[in-house]
């Protein structure tokens, strides 16, 4: 089978490069670390835990939401897919169905009543703990293994996800190889970001970041509850999804009664794929033609810029947040502070790399290529680099 040529080469790797990691900590996390930059890790949902950067008044924030031990994700009620990769297939699928070859499948709902399936599932791959494969000082990778017919989906698919860290710089590569039958493979990052670390005296929230989406004039069009609907909209410019012609903080046009319903039926705010036009000028590397995404804050200085192969970035504003998610100790304000430690609405921006959402359910938009894959095709890939700066 073609899973055991895979595990082989990766125990080679492992007897090569070793364990060089100390393992997890008390709290169940693993650290890696490089100059100006170091994170948590923990096997469930192979999820980024903590990101530590210095920022402009040399206070290190850490920038990234999660729980301050690994336990408590397995019993989290709300599961909001804290710095997890989602899958086997990210975002939603329409009616928790698709068709490969003339064979319909019908996987398990988990979203809007059962009406659609929301990040492979109620069990997807960001509820269960992932194997680690490898930990050095500076690098982790885990695995999993996802079983026939597991939430739906048919055929086996084996994946591996590695995190590197490099100087003031984090870098993602995950692997997806489906190895019985033809199957949808999505995935991506489902981080969540606040620059400040909630510690901005003035505000909790991200809405006075600014974002900056240079490549995406488009956006993919839903319904309600935020299913595509098979139409491609252009961002106008100077518009409330216009990130395109120029940077914008988050919360710019909040005040805009039209941004009501922008994110779903009564929703204000953002939960938009936004598609990354890039190819109009020719080939390009994606290492050097980016970024796709720089967010930034004034408070803290920090900024990221967003390098990816991905053709989409999904922006959600956390609109769905309501303040029973509780701070970690390293983040928000201590002390005489009156502030809730909680995260309030907006008070948190996901940024996801990803491809055309729920593209197998629009074949015109001829995604099978990116989407569906099979034994004997190319591995699915996905790389993202971010590069860490700080304004003074």
């Amino acid at each position: 089978m073609k899973f055991l040529a895979v595990a082989s080469l990766f125990a080679g790797a492992l007897a090569q490069y070793g364990t060089a990691g100390s393992g997890p900590d008390k709290n169940g996390k693993y650290l890696i670390e490089s100059e100006g930059i170091k994170a948590n890790f923990i096997p469930y949902g192979a999820s980024i835990s903590n990101l530590w950067i210095e920022d402009k008044h040399g206070i290190e924030r850490d920038i990234v939401l999660g729980f301050d031990n690994a336990s408590y994700y397995t019993i989290d009620k709300q599961h909001p897919h804290l710095g997890a990769v989602p899958g086997r297939y990210a975002n939603r699928i329409k009616n928790s169905s698709f068709d490969i070859d003339g064979t319909t499948y019908h996987v398990l709902p988990n979203e809007n009543n059962n009406n659609d399936t929301l990040h492979g599932g109620p069990d997807g791959w960001d509820w269960r703990n992932w194997t680690v494969l490898s930990h050095t000082s500076n690098s982790i990778t885990f695995q999993i293994i996802d079983p026939d017919g597991k939430e739906g989906f048919p055929g086996v698919v084996y994946s591996w996800v590695t995190y590197t860290l490099t100087p003031y710089t984090w870098h993602i590569k995950m692997v997806a190889e489906a190895l019985t039958k033809k199957t949808p493979i999505m995935l991506s990052s489902h981080t969540y970001w606040n620059l400040d670390a909630f510690q901005n005296p003035d505000t909790p929230l991200v809405l006075n970041h600014t974002l900056h989406l240079p490549y995406s004039g488009q956006r993919v069009g839903c319904d309600g509850i935020l299913i595509p609907n098979g139409t491609i909209l252009p961002n106008e410019k100077y518009g409330l999804n216009d990130f395109w012609s120029q940077p914008k903080q988050i919360g710019a046009n909040f005040s805009n009664p039209d941004l009501l319903g922008n994110c779903g039926t009564n929703c204000t705010g953002y939960d938009t794929c936004y598609l990354v036009n890039r190819a109009q000028n020719g080939p390009y590397d994606w290492r050097e033609k980016g970024p796709v995404a720089t967010l930034s804050s004034d408070f803290s200085g920090i900024e990221i810029n967003v390098f990816t192969d991905q053709e989409a970035f999904q922006v959600y504003s956390c609109g769905g947040q309501n303040g029973t998610l509780t701070l970690k100790e390293t983040q928000g304000l201590h002390g005489d502070s009156k502030r809730p430690r909680v995260v309030e609405q907006y008070g948190c921006v996901v940024m996801e790399v990803e491809d055309w959402i729920d593209a197998i359910n629009q074949p015109e938009w001829q995604r099978d290529k990116r989407q569906i894959f099979g034994p004997g095709d190319d591995p699915y890939t996905l790389q993202a680099t971010y590069e860490f700066s700080v304004k003074k």
